[in-house]
């Protein structure tokens, strides 16, 4: 049996542009001899809809796509992701469907039965599951169809059961030769290792091949990685398919490969490339301009858009105080001639210290303190706002997730923009890609790497007469957002209990600030937005 997967690029309500790359997929697969055709969960809608769901027009409209994409086949099968609608009086109004197209037809619907609503996932809000699973005659093979979590049962990361379901087993006990499922699963850092184990041991316990494609590109926050995987009974890979890249490949379920490896800061880095390039396209973007403080998390954003857009797509703005360094100025110059964009300097003190008069007399007083830090920020803000409004370029905010953390950042000052492209990347693994970025020559000047970080915004400032080293900081806040531990149990891994209290604190304490950030990203397993849903007015607070 030869089946041709293909992990397209999606564009949720794109449906006309969604329609064109399921119908190219199909055209390229028949031509190359497939017994069967795949693309990823929800393709035609794009992952994820979320409230165009609430829309009976944008329903109506997925629906009639997908008849015209059934209507387009030929004798080789399809399977394809939409939106179906639940028949029953009771229940949600919606399915998330593996929709089979052969002969101008729709053959068969298989409903999605786990319906994940942890992290950044919410389809119970729209969608019925399913409540049984049937096995198929496909191209002449018996096959089982799931979609995406429906394959995720038994996550041993989690520590728990999430369901009480077998959809997986349900398909086996019907002697299903292959297992096929289609996929729209959200990347992050590890998640390609973790979903190589899961469906490793799935195959080698049922003793029976699985089949996967997974979306990629960018959708919001979202960010998805493809890594489409084929992999045989006894649990050994025959296909990786591309990261971060549309691919198409006809596997014929025989054959080895070895599983694509990768550093961290590697995999984070072209992640963010890609989520960029999507985020800026398709919202309607092509330009980005960019505050160069001369610092590592500017050059690092700087750098990154280059790679996504184009040299000639992003601009970058050094905005000097007379807190300002030399150094730091001739590091953003440094910068911007290495990637070859744009650069403009434009001081800020003649804007500074009219505001800094009008202040003192507000308050009767002369005096400096975070108000005056805090004005320096948000006029460079503004100077960045100002170029957007003039030229159509997306400010593009350089605060890293150490920053957006415990607050380390001004409100309509560094923290405005369209995206936090840095957002969920925490400050040691920024210095980590900084180093991958120069792997072939020095992109990022080398003193942006190794002097101390700095806001400039008072007279021989450092991050550190704030905050900790960031070695320890990022060490804690892993501990607490991601892994959800308290104080007592971070500090036996051996970091100072009243440090651990403070720092917690802090990231309590400023959910009112990240509400506000842009949208960001997301690489690590628990990011700042959509996927951690804090309260912001709450008492709730730990004794000690």
């Amino acid at each position: 049996m030869k089946i041709y997967l293909a992990q397209i690029n999606p564009t949720a309500g794109a449906l006309a542009a969604n329609a064109a790359l399921i119908r190219r997929a199909y055209d390229d697969g028949v031509r190359a001899g497939a017994d069967l055709v795949m693309v990823p969960e929800l393709a035609v809608t794009g992952y994820p809809p979320r409230d165009l769901l609430d829309r009976d027009a944008f329903v109506t409209a997925s629906l009639d796509t997908r008849d015209a994409l059934a209507n387009m086949t030929g004798s080789v099968p399809l399977i394809f992701g939409c939106i179906t609608r639940n028949p029953s009086w009771c229940g949600k109004p919606l399915h998330n469907t593996a929709v089979v197209a052969q002969n101008g037809a729709v053959t068969f619907e298989q409903h999605k039965m786990l319906l994940p609503t942890y992290d950044v996932f919410d389809e119970l809000r729209y969608f019925e599951p399913a409540t049984s699973v049937r096995a198929i005659q496909l191209a002449g093979k018996r096959v089982g169809i799931s979609i995406c979590e429906d394959f995720w049962f038994d996550d041993e990361r989690l520590g728990t059961k999430l369901y009480c379901d077998n959809p997986v087993d349900q398909l086996a006990r019907q002697d299903v030769e292959i297992f096929l499922n289609i996929s729209a699963s959200p990347f992050n850092a590890g998640k390609r290792r973790a979903r190589h184990e899961i469906f490793s041991r799935i195959a080698k316990r049922y003793r029976t091949p699985l089949v996967y494609v997974n979306q990629t590109g960018g959708n919001d926050e979202l960010l998805f990685d493809g890594s489409s995987t084929v992999i045989d009974a006894e649990g050994r890979t025959i296909l990786c398919m591309k990261q971060f890249e549309e691919d198409a490949q006809l596997t014929s379920l025989e054959g080895h490969a070895e599983s694509l490896s990768c550093t961290d800061e590697e995999e984070i880095a072209r992640a963010l490339i890609l989520g960029l390039r999507d985020y800026i396209g398709k919202i309607g973007f092509r330009d980005v301009v960019i505050g160069l403080s001369g610092g590592i998390d500017s050059a690092v954003t700087a750098a990154l858009a280059v790679e996504a857009l184009g040299k000639e797509h992003v601009t970058g703005i050094a905005m000097p105080s007379k807190f300002s360094s030399q150094h730091s100025i001739d590091d953003a110059r440094a910068l911007a001639s290495n990637l070859g964009i744009a650069f403009h300097i434009t001081p800020i003190e003649p804007l500074y210290q009219p505001y800094e008069t009008a202040i003192d007399e507000l308050f009767g007083e002369k005096k400096f303190d975070i108000t005056n830090e805090n004005l320096q920020a948000r006029i460079r803000g503004n100077i960045l706002m100002a170029f957007s409004n003039r030229t159509g370029a997306m400010v593009v905010s350089t605060g890293n997730k150490s920053e957006l953390a415990v607050g380390y950042c001004t409100l309509y000052g560094d923290m405005c923009g369209g995206l936090a492209l840095l957002g969920d990347v925490y400050k040691t693994m920024v210095y980590r890609v900084a180093r991958w970025i120069n792997r072939e020559r020095e992109i990022i000047p080398a003193s942006s790497i190794t002097k101390p970080p700095s806001a400039e915004l008072r007279p021989n400032q450092t991050d550190q007469d704030s905050l900790p080293p960031y070695e320890v900081l990022d060490g804690i806040l892993k501990l607490y957002i991601e892994e959800w531990l308290e104080v007592d149990d971070i500090a036996a891994r051996g970091f100072d209990r009243e440090l651990v209290a403070r720092i917690l604190r802090l990231v309590d304490t400023n959910e009112f600030k990240r509400r506000q950030a842009a949208p960001t990203i997301r690489v690590s397993s628990k990011a700042f937005g959509s996927g951690r849903q804090m309260p912001i007015a709450q008492r709730w607070r730990r004794s000690s």
